[in-house]
């Protein structure tokens, strides 16, 4: 069973559209071979009426088969939470994080903490775009904690904010 989970990417400007980095993500994800059910995972960070995971649902395009929200996920520790419960109680045997290839060792690292035991691999596919500076700098950062919340995702435990 592949599960393919896009994450979302959204700034403060966004206010209801999707953004270009999170609309390339959906497009890397609907070139996606053979999903068996789409995770769409990101929750609103703006006063628009629709979460990211609510905007890529509402644009796919790809193979018919379930879709599934997740509106909660305002972090990548958030994003990979919610991919391992989805994936353990869909039994996936391969889960397939859809991100930008700058996101993707963090994210795919996350997840396979989240999901330690269930047998699932895990695996990326990235989507076109390049970091501008700033989220270059952000994800340097980040690398850092990620041995910590490599342990959080273990344990099924996060903190707001973080990842």
């Amino acid at each position: 069973m592949r599960l393919v989970a896009v994450l979302g990417y959204s700034s403060t400007a966004d206010a209801g559209s999707m953004h270009v980095v999170c609309a390339a993500r959906l497009v890397a994800a609907e070139q996606v071979a053979d999903p068996d059910a789409v995770l769409f995972s990101g929750a609103a960070r703006h006063d628009g009426p629709s979460s990211e995971a609510e905007l890529m649902r509402a644009a796919w395009h790809g193979a018919e088969v379930p879709l599934h929200v997740d509106t909660s996920a305002r972090t990548t520790a958030g994003n990979a939470a919610g991919v391992a419960s989805l994936a353990r109680q869909l039994g996936a045997t391969e889960v397939v994080i859809v991100t930008s290839s700058w996101h993707a060792p963090r994210a795919r690292a996350l997840v396979r903490a989240a999901l330690a035991g269930s047998g699932a691999h895990v695996r990326s596919a990235p989507a076109a775009g390049r970091a501008d500076v700033r989220t270059a700098a952000r994800e340097l950062a980040c690398a850092v904690a990620l041995p910590v919340m490599m342990v959080r995702a273990r344990r099924g435990t996060r903190r707001p904010g973080v990842g």
